[in-house]
């Protein structure tokens, strides 16, 4: 009778321990990587959806006639103040104001110190300035 030879049907535990070690490689490599573009993405996107709450602000404006108060806020886009007459909103799609890309309010005031309003988010930190993800996000630059 002839031997069969034997089948390999698995993985030795020492295949699998460097299979993982370059698993571990690799994610520290491409880790940080991709937190930074992450952090860079959350910038851009509070951009544009300050762009976006600027121009809605814009059309309240020729509605009303002027912008809304500090008081007032944000929250005059989606709902009538009781003291205005020719409101024609809401002037968002959504039927809460956003948050910024960190979960925090939009920071408006009315008026500004940089232009008609200033409409801002202070970034990842919550604090003024910073640097990446950090810095503030304006409306009037």
């Amino acid at each position: 009778m002839m031997k069969q030879p034997k089948k390999n049907n698995g993985f030795t535990l020492l295949e699998l321990l460097v299979v993982l070690g370059i698993i571990a490689m690799l994610a520290g490599i491409v880790g940080p990587q991709v937190m930074k573009h992450m952090g860079a993405s959350k910038t851009k996107a509070a951009k544009v959806q300050i762009e976006g709450l600027a121009s809605s602000l814009d059309m309240y404006k020729l509605d009303v006639g002027r912008y809304p108060s500090t008081e007032q806020g944000l929250n005059a886009l989606i709902e009538k103040p009781s003291d205005v007459e020719r409101w024609n909103g809401p002037y968002l799609r959504k039927s809460k104001v956003p948050v910024d890309p960190w979960q925090q309010p939009y920071q408006y005031k009315f008026p500004g110190e940089h232009g008609n309003f200033d409409l801002f988010s202070l970034g990842a930190d919550q604090k003024d300035g910073g640097e990446g993800e950090d810095q503030d996000v304006v409306s009037w630059l």
